[in-house]
């Protein structure tokens, strides 16, 4: 694995494609298939970009945006922007310091981490490994004894959310993961998962005619999200949304909080980019709870089109894996400092100069239509 990049070479990366560019280079086939593949016919994967780009924003002009303000707050909170490091799994693969080098770069850039489920890193370790706020996305184990002992590592490490992972009772049809024959190297394993499945890997372990996996319970209901909530004083956020009456079950069911997200692409094929399924749900659900958005975020004014859309915030998963990649911790801040900085640039030039004035407004309606 190459060394990190040094400070002069992040300082010419002037955007996550450059960063991605960079990351492509550097990664072995596997990992990057990995990093880089979704589901099926990638499909979906291709429609979270071709939609948030279908999307045109509409400038305003002669308003004072002299001063901006991008903070946002999530959950009792004040953030400095609205952007979370979204779950991403194995980071090991991508760095040698794994999820604490994540975590470092998350300190650096003054946002939240949320810690996978997947990762390579034990969660009290990667708590440790910074001062930055975290997140942990679960997957609810079949084992309820072990997902409660993950609930109160996470507590007492300091974690200020749960995210429930909702959409993968099963994995998607992960093509290139097969063929790139991906499995974790024997130095790793999944460090928050019991032992029976600890090294799970899509191609270990399981019978390829089989859709059921060791680590993922398909049985899971809303009864199980009510007694994940009924065990801790954490707010419990609903990973996976596409559908508003799904949103609204989580607001009935006692969600914190509702993600937007179809996993990157990487589950079910041929679903809508997650910018197209945002306002049912918005709509849905209002302001009952905030909605966050994952899935496609490259540029400053993605985050406007999100917050534009009702969205609170958003998450970004293959960016940070990206700067993580090619910059360890500096380059996971380069990276958000560069979304950073777009969001501020897109605020002046929309004539808007805080997070709360993004609405409807700042969207493009072709005329004639409503």
């Amino acid at each position: 694995m190459a060394t990190d990049a040094p400070q002069a070479v992040l300082a010419e990366l002037y955007t996550v494609a450059d960063f991605e560019a960079a990351a492509i280079a550097r990664l072995d086939p596997m990992a990057r298939e990995y990093l880089i593949g979704g589901a099926g016919d990638e499909i979906t994967l291709r429609r979270n970009r071709a939609a948030l780009d279908a999307v045109l924003l509409a400038p305003r002009v002669l308003r004072d945006v002299s001063r901006l303000d991008t903070r946002v707050t999530l959950f009792g909170r004040e953030h400095a922007l609205p952007i979370v490091l979204a779950p991403t799994g194995y980071h090991g693969l991508f760095h040698p310091g794994g999820e604490c080098e994540t975590a470092r770069g998350a300190a650096m850039a003054g946002v939240t981490m949320t810690v996978s489920s997947v990762a390579t890193t034990a969660l009290d370790q990667v708590a440790r490994a910074s001062d930055a706020r975290f997140w942990y996305q679960i997957y609810c184990q079949r084992d309820r004894a072990w997902t409660l002992d993950q609930i109160r590592i996470a507590e007492a490490s300091g974690f200020e959310a749960f995210a429930l992972t909702v959409d993968t009772p099963v994995l998607g049809a992960r093509d290139r993961e097969k063929r790139a024959h991906f499995h974790l190297p024997p130095q790793f394993r999944m460090a928050n998962f019991p032992p029976l499945v600890g090294d799970y890997s899509p191609n270990a372990h399981h019978d390829p005619h089989d859709i059921y996996n060791p680590f993922l319970d398909a049985s899971l209901t809303w009864k199980d999200f009510e007694w994940l909530r009924g065990h801790t004083r954490l707010p419990v956020l609903v990973k996976g949304v596409l559908s508003a009456a799904d949103a609204r079950l989580a607001v009935e069911h006692g969600a914190a909080g509702v993600i937007v997200s179809n996993h990157g692409g990487r589950n079910l094929d041929t679903v809508p980019a997650t910018i197209e399924a945002l306002p049912a749900i918005a709509e849905a659900i209002g302001d009952r709870v905030p909605i966050l958005m994952d899935g496609g975020v490259r540029r400053g004014t993605d985050v406007v089109k999100a917050l534009a859309f009702g969205a609170r915030a958003v998450l970004i998963g293959r960016p940070l894996v990206y700067g993580l990649t090619v910059g360890g911790a500096a380059g996971v801040a380069r990276v958000v400092e560069l979304l950073s900085l777009e969001l501020r640039q897109a605020m002046a030039l929309l004539g808007v100069k805080s997070i709360a004035e993004i609405g409807r407004e700042a969207l493009w309606t072709p005329p004639g239509r409503s």
